[in-house]
């Protein structure tokens, strides 16, 4: 099971027992921020892409959306997201629980500033009913992550 991978990956910084688990669906922003009761902003969603056909993730806030030119500046590619068949073997993570922890080998991970703006937020924890909060530092010292990238925009500048 997916969350016992991310359960497994936390367990490393003593910090598994944070994770929080829900009895309704936390698959989606909308979701995952009704289960929380935050808003949808602070849900950290974690989106699968492909650049030179290998899997990546971009954790992003729950209210904005990739910038098709932004991130093929940072990318130097067009933003492919991955399919709904790619997403489990590529990353370790079915659908509606994407995370960054406990993801397969050789996924880069990416972390988009339009989470900085925040003091902590929720990213899924491997499973569509699960969250963990973090604090923006913990989020760095615990996600093994390449780099901040600036690849969003807000949806209401559409």
């Amino acid at each position: 099971m997916s969350i016992e991978k991310a359960r497994e990956y936390l367990k490393k910084f003593n910090i598994q027992d944070r994770i929080r688990e829900f009895s309704v669906s936390s698959a989606t922003v909308e979701l995952a921020s009704r289960a929380l009761n935050c808003e949808e902003a602070r849900i950290a969603k974690t989106l699968s892409f492909k650049v030179d056909e290998k899997p990546i993730l971009i954790v992003a806030a729950g209210d904005v959306r990739v910038d098709n030119s932004k991130y093929k500046n940072f990318f130097k590619t067009k933003a492919k997201m991955l399919t709904l068949e790619e997403v489990e073997p590529k990353i370790g993570h079915a659908i509606g629980g994407v995370c960054p922890f406990g993801i397969n080998e050789g996924v880069k991970i990416y972390l988009d500033n339009s989470l900085k703006r925040f003091k902590s937020v929720f990213p899924a924890c491997g499973s569509s009913n699960s969250a963990i909060e973090l604090t923006i530092e913990e989020l760095e010292k615990y996600c093994p992550f390449e780099a901040w990238v600036d690849v969003c925009k807000s949806r209401a500048l559409n």
